[in-house]
């Protein structure tokens, strides 16, 4: 039996708005894969560690507050130093279409924007995450 894809939810940096995070993981989980939540207020450093510890495949990311540019570059650069450059990166909020292809350049594999359909998330993890 193939192991189901392990995807990290995480809210990087001050945003106190989580409900589209939450609203992402449960889908994630009824589409059958297995979803680990860190909560508000995550460092980038404290998203990595978990993403290590709970050997996910994905890390998934929503942000509103607009740090985008400087969190999920630095969520990027440090799984790469960590030995982890196989995680898929995703991230989704209130993001410029402007900075997508900066974020894309960094490492982050997607950019999902307000509106987008679950299944559309849903469909390019599975099709991208690396399975061993």
């Amino acid at each position: 039996m193939e192991r189901k894809i392990r995807v990290l939810v995480a809210k990087p940096g001050l945003d106190g708005h989580d409900r589209g995070a939450k609203v992402v993981a449960r889908a994630l989980r009824d589409a059958g894969m297995e979803v680990i939540y860190t909560g508000l207020r995550q460092t980038p450093e404290q998203i990595v560690q978990a993403a290590i510890q709970e050997d996910v495949d994905v890390v998934a990311m929503s942000i509103l507050s607009g740090a985008h540019n400087h969190l999920f570059p630095r969520v990027t650069a440090l799984l790469a130093e960590k030995g982890a450059s196989d995680v898929l990166v995703v991230g989704g909020g209130v993001i410029p279409e402007d900075d997508i292809p900066f974020l894309k350049e960094k490492g982050v594999a997607a950019v999902f924007g307000p509106g987008t359909p679950t299944g559309t998330t849903i469909d390019f993890i599975k099709a991208n995450v690396k399975r061993l």
